[in-house]
């Protein structure tokens, strides 16, 4: 369904761009940038696939050596730590450090939270179902790779499904999913067309 009326799809437009200008000039606080913060944020929220400095570059919409320049930023004042995996020399997991757990405690994103919460439930989910089908679209549209939870992933099976090992797992992997990873973003999501 096309929206009919040009001066609405402008208008949103607008909020949209006003909106992450005011969430970028909130995050210059306690010594981070918008990067970093998002990084931060992003790693509390990653699964275990997707704690690299790759799903992060993709995730950010950045090179892999401007992801490299935050990262460093980040492993400098001690919010994050790297270990390079037993699996593959080459690859890196990323971990946030307890200090890094600690700065997003103060994570100058609560202050929209707040506002949200302000707006009462039915405005917040009307909210989420509606930026969600903006991203999800411009996403598709521009072909930028799309970041999800399990539970919205076509790879996600479920228990019950004739599954190889008890529980839900991933399609890709074939590993078990335990249930607070359902919840964490993945770089291997796929959204349903």
């Amino acid at each position: 369904m096309t929206n009919q009326n040009p001066q609405v799809a402008e208008r949103v437009a607008e909020l949209v761009d006003r909106l992450a200008r005011v969430t970028r000039e909130l995050q210059y606080v306690d010594g981070l940038n918008p990067a970093q913060w998002e990084a931060l944020r992003y790693l509390a929220r990653a699964n275990r696939y997707s704690r690299s400095p790759g799903a992060l570059a993709d995730f950010l919409g950045a090179t892999k050596g401007t992801a490299s320049q935050t990262l460093i930023a980040l492993e400098s004042k001690g919010h994050i730590s790297r270990t390079r995996s037993t699996d593959d020399r080459r690859s890196v997991h990323l971990e946030l450090t307890e200090q890094g757990k600690d700065i997003l405690r103060r994570d100058p994103i609560l202050a929209i939270e707040q506002a949200v919460n302000g707006l009462g439930a039915d405005t917040g989910a009307e909210l989420v179902r509606g930026l969600s089908r903006l991203l999800h679209d411009l996403q598709k549209r521009n072909g930028i790779k799309e970041f999800g939870v399990c539970a919205d992933c076509t790879l996600y099976c479920v228990a019950g499904e004739a599954l190889p090992v008890e529980g839900d797992q991933c399609g890709k992997t074939g590993e078990r999913i335990g249930e607070l990873e359902k919840s964490l973003i993945c770089v291997n999501f796929r959204a349903a067309e």
